[in-house]
Parts: structure tokens; C-alpha cells; sequence
């Protein structure tokens, strides 16, 4: 039986270096929310300030990162791991960060950890995204483009909507959609209400909803693509999921919020995400990074995930209700 990664974690540096790793902060829980805010909504600002194609499509980029970063961060809240407060947490990481970009952490929290306990195994909930890789680039590429025509969006929600409503009297169907998706509709009612009485409500279609049908998508690929397509055996622990390192664009387009240190996060499940550089370097320190599976940077895992030969369609939507992050 594989040994759970992060039991192995334990092993692999000393009691008072995982303390510390463990250590948590509502202070920095609090400035992670605010940035990831603070980053759409300037966003926002500086193509109202500056209006054209090219600051248009930055902005696209660079809110469809933060909403990304906003999953991101109710990750970390699934784990209990943003805030120190573990009522703040739950709080912040369900209606702030989950709920404005359609994800529910209640439901999404007992889903991971089974990906966490069963990691690249039969059991693992998340193998149907990284079992199909490699992958042609044409059928990468086919992907790349649903993913910014909105396809991609609408297939998920879609999905979504239809297993929140299960079976029955529509009214029932209505009445359970209703109660998965009124945090969703909520939150994002605030933001329009916040747009509008700036004097710019179109900005939630264009630089909201735009970018949460379109980079969104894309940034969730190639994350996904980067944490467990065509990694190590399941059974190796410093191998079956990847750290890939990331430079200063790569963290705007599809890394933010340290995300990219995947591997530490696996061997280290209650580490807060902006502790996961310091994880990576004591690693380093213990000379076991040429054991794990760690990538110079995306495009090399880009390259390796479409060196398949056939053209399968692997790695595409999801049919579970919850997103993996």
C-alpha cells in the first residue's frame, strides 16, 4: 500500500521545521483575500482609466489569474490552513473566495482530501484528468479553444446544475439549485451592486463573467495539467504529483498564490500556501530534490504532456460537480 504523502512528509524534515510550516495567520490570511480583490478590481480600474483593445485583453488575463487565485485561496480554506481563526476560515473561504466563482468548499473539502488519501490511484476522484496524458497537441489545442470560446464554462455548469437538481418534481430540482447556488448568485449580485454604484455595471459582464467563461478555464487546465499529468508511479510520494517553478508571468496567468509548489502541498497538507517556498527549500537543503518530480518551468510540462503520437481527447471536462484545484 502507498504511503500517504503526507505522512511521508513527516519523515523528511525535522520537528521544529514543520511546526513552523504549520503555522497559520489571520493577518496573512486577510491580505491574501484583499490581494486577490484588490488585483480584479485594479484590473478593472486601469481599463476604465485606459480603454482599448490591448489593456481589455490584459485585464481578461490578469482577473481570469485572480479568480483562479480566489479557488486557490478557498483551497487553502478547505484545508483549514488561510486563516488561524478556523470560523473566519470557513467563512471567508466559502463566500469570498468559492462562491464568487461558483465553487462550494463544504462540498469541495471532503472530495479533496479523498484526492489527497488516494493520490493518482483508482480511487484518487481527480485521475480523470491526468490518466488520458499524454495527449497529442492537437487535442490540446482543441481544448485551448473551448476554453476561450466559453465551451468549456458552459459544459461544466451545465454538468453542475444538473447533478445539484438530481431527480424529481421540477419544483424539488428548483428548490435544490436554489439552495447549491444562492451563495454564487449572492456574491455576485454584491459585485454588480459594487459596479454599479461606481457608474461602470457593464464591467461584471465584460471584465467578470468574460473572464470567468473564458481564462479561467484556461488557467484551470494548465494548472491541472502541470500538478498530475504524466508524473511518477502512484506509489511514490516524492513523485506522483509535481512542483513546476514558475516565473513572475506564469504566477499572473495560471500560478498565483504559490500554487505551483504542488508536491510541497501534498507532503505537507496543513501548510499555508505562502509557507510552501520555505517547504521547498528546506528540501532542497536536504538534498532530496533530485528524488522529486519538479519542473523548470510550464512549457516543459507543456511539451511532455502533448508528446503523445494518437489524438485522444484525454484530459478534458470533468463530470463530477466539484472542480479539482
Amino acid at each position: 500500500m502507498a504511503l500517504l504523502a503526507h505522512l511521508h512528509g513527516k519523515t523528511l524534515l525535522e520537528p521544529e521545521q514543520l511546526n513552523t510550516l504549520h503555522q497559520r495567520s489571520d493577518l496573512w490570511g486577510a491580505y491574501l483575500t484583499l490581494h486577490a480583490w484588490a488585483m480584479i478590481l485594479g484590473a478593472m480600474a486601469v481599463y476604465v482609466w485606459w480603454s482599448n483593445p490591448l489593456t481589455y485583453l490584459l485585464a481578461v488575463v490578469v482577473i481570469g489569474g485572480r479568480q483562479l487565485g480566489l479557488a486557490i485561496l478557498m483551497h487553502d480554506a478547505s484545508h483549514r490552513a488561510l486563516f488561524d481563526s478556523a470560523r473566519v476560515n470557513d467563512w471567508v473561504g466559502r463566500y469570498l473566495l468559492g462562491a464568487p466563482v461558483g465553487a462550494d468548499m463544504d462540498l469541495y473539502r471532503p472530495y479533496h482530501l479523498t484526492h489527497h488519501r488516494h493520490t493518482q490511484s483508482a480511487d484518487d476522484p481527480d485521475l480523470e484528468l491526468s490518466a488520458p496524458f499524454p495527449i497529442s497537441r492537437a487535442s490540446l489545442w482543441r481544448k485551448v479553444k473551448r476554453d476561450l470560446l466559453g465551451i468549456t464554462a458552459y459544459q461544466r455548469r451545465g454538468e453542475q446544475f444538473k447533478l445539484e437538481m438530481g431527480d424529481g418534481p421540477w419544483v424539488t430540482r428548483l428548490q435544490r439549485l436554489w439552495r447549491a447556488e444562492w451563495p454564487f448568485l449572492l456574491s455576485n449580485a454584491v459585485l454588480l451592486a459594487v459596479l454599479s454604484v461606481s457608474g461602470h455595471p457593464w464591467l461584471f459582464v465584460t471584465l467578470w463573467l468574460v473572464p470567468l467563461a473564458t481564462w479561467y478555464q484556461l488557467a484551470s487546465r494548465v494548472r491541472n495539467i502541470a500538478e498530475h499529468a504524466v508524473v511518477g508511479p502512484a506509489e511514490d510520494p516524492l513523485r506522483n504529483t509535481r512542483t513546476t517553478r514558475a516565473n513572475w508571468i506564469e504566477r499572473v496567468l495560471w500560478a498565483p498564490y504559490w500554487v505551483n509548489y504542488h508536491l510541497e502541498h501534498h507532503l505537507f497538507l496543513y501548510t499555508p500556501c505562502w509557507r510552501l517556498p520555505q517547504a521547498h527549500a528546506w528540501l532542497g537543503e536536504r538534498n532530496l530534490w533530485p528524488q522529486m518530480e519538479i519542473a523548470e518551468n510550464y512549457s516543459s510540462v507543456l511539451r511532455r504532456a502533448t508528446s503523445g503520437s494518437d489524438d485522444r481527447s484525454g484530459g478534458g471536462r470533468k463530470t463530477t460537480r466539484v472542480q479539482a484545484i
